[in-house]
């Protein structure tokens, strides 16, 4: 079954479009996009990665606006989990939209993985 979804689909796009058009302007997208709709687009795009990895191996953290935990494999029960992403919420933006590689965002050091499974090329990007 399923995870319940917080964000509604709609105001979700909604937030990632916002995102979008402020990026196509060329502005950094702080002024232009609340940090509400900031937060509503990073929740979002990780609930889509939800529903498409689902699962609890690896441990994918946006800080400060959301963890998940997805990919099927070795549950992480407690302690530091060993498959472990994190980003910031601009990069996740970009990788979620398909603006940048996960490839690019590793080897830039914009994206953090460590453990075996902690490669998300294959659900990337997410729109």
């Amino acid at each position: 079954m399923p995870a319940r979804r917080r964000i509604d689909p709609a105001a979700g796009e909604q937030a990632v479009a916002a995102w979008e058009a402020a990026r196509a302007g060329g502005a950094d997208p702080a002024p232009e996009v609340s940090r509400q709709e900031l937060a509503t687009a990073v929740r979002y795009l990780l609930e889509e990665l939800v529903e498409r990895a689902p699962g609890r191996s690896v441990e994918v953290r946006i800080p400060p606006y959301a963890a998940a935990q997805v990919i099927e494999g070795p549950r992480h029960t407690r302690g530091t989990p060993t498959n472990v992403v994190e980003t910031d919420p601009q990069t996740w933006l970009e990788l979620g939209t398909g603006r940048t590689t996960w490839a690019e965002a590793t080897a830039t050091g914009a994206v953090r993985a460590s453990g075996q499974r902690a490669d998300l090329t294959a659900y990337l990007p997410l729109r």
